[in-house]
């Protein structure tokens, strides 16, 4: 029996956002996110799974996670810019992320997972290896479901899994969940960035960043630093002349963005070159500085930001 409009449209609306969860962690861009669970549900419209009744969330997730991984393996056959940033999206003040369900009983809950550090070490895993890892430690997938749902045997996945740990090592030796003690923490210091900036004081700049500091800028056309900056004394000079060259004047308000606080920008104007809005945020150290700044400036990752 194949799925009429009626079953279809119930299931959209009971899989769109769990389906979603998924397609934005596997690819770190919501407008990706956006595509695939479009054409999972599409696939589902033109080749409905036999039983969709009781087959229909497996079998979801299984095209869901076929279509991802294509892309991820498109995308790294592309040449890779010098600097990849994930998407932000918003997470709201509640410490629960876009797309609910919030949290899971897996090794990482929903909201760590969609935090910029776990997303970007991610990008060291291989799509299988960031497949298995986040249906088992994420979703609190079973090694049966695992299995089921990426076509994959049961000693594969287990392998694979030990292996994705394995590389997620670095990031679990530093690894800062977004609870609510980080969050004020952070909207703390960010505050006293921006007052920095806001001031052009070099010295109240460099005073909230750590000595290896480092700063990414995801531009995509526009004007941005194409490399990554490191250092205390760089990194000021590039946010001053920053915001120098075309942050004053601009709307600047505080978002919860993917589990912590963010700058998120709009310069009410569109200058050749120059991106009218975009989003500037940060990772702190342990001791409470700045040791990672990044900055989403490219136009199609800032679909799920709402700007003034």
């Amino acid at each position: 029996m194949s799925a009429g409009p009626v079953v279809l449209g119930a299931a959209f609306a009971a899989h769109e956002r769990p389906l979603w969860n998924i397609c934005y962690r596997m690819t770190g861009v919501a407008a990706d996110a956006d595509d695939l669970v479009q054409e999972t549900f599409l696939r589902a419209i033109e080749r409905p799974p036999a039983r969709p009744d009781s087959e229909l969330r497996p079998w979801l997730v299984r095209v869901a996670m076929n279509l991802a991984r294509d892309l991820l393996r498109r995308r790294r056959r592309r040449e890779r810019p010098a600097v990849w940033l994930p998407s932000p999206i918003e997470t709201g003040d509640d410490a629960s992320p876009a797309y609910e369900p919030s949290r899971t009983e897996g090794r990482y809950d929903l909201l760590e997972s969609c935090t910029f550090a776990f997303l970007l070490a991610l990008e060291a895993l291989t799509p299988q290896q960031r497949a298995v890892l986040l249906l088992r430690d994420v979703f609190d997938y079973s090694v049966e479901e695992t299995a089921t749902a990426l076509d994959l045997s049961a000693a594969n996945v287990k392998t694979t899994h030990h292996r994705a740990r394995r590389a997620m090592e670095a990031y679990d030796t530093s690894r800062r969940p977004p609870t609510k003690e980080l969050q004020a923490e952070t909207l703390r210091v960010l505050g006293e960035f921006l007052r920095a900036l806001v001031h052009g004081d070099a010295a109240a700049i460099e005073s909230t960043l750590a000595s290896d500091v480092r700063t990414l800028t995801d531009g995509g056309s526009f004007h941005a630093a194409r490399k990554p900056i490191a250092g205390r004394e760089r990194v000021a000079h590039f946010y001053r002349r920053l915001f120098e060259l075309g942050g004053r004047g601009a709307r600047v308000s505080v978002q919860m963005l993917n589990g912590l606080p963010a700058l998120v920008f709009d310069s009410g104007q569109v200058r050749p070159g120059y991106p009218p809005h975009g989003i500037i945020r940060i990772d702190l150290g342990d001791d409470g500085q700045i040791r990672a700044i990044h900055s989403v400036l490219a136009t199609h990752k800032l679909t799920a930001v709402r700007f003034a």
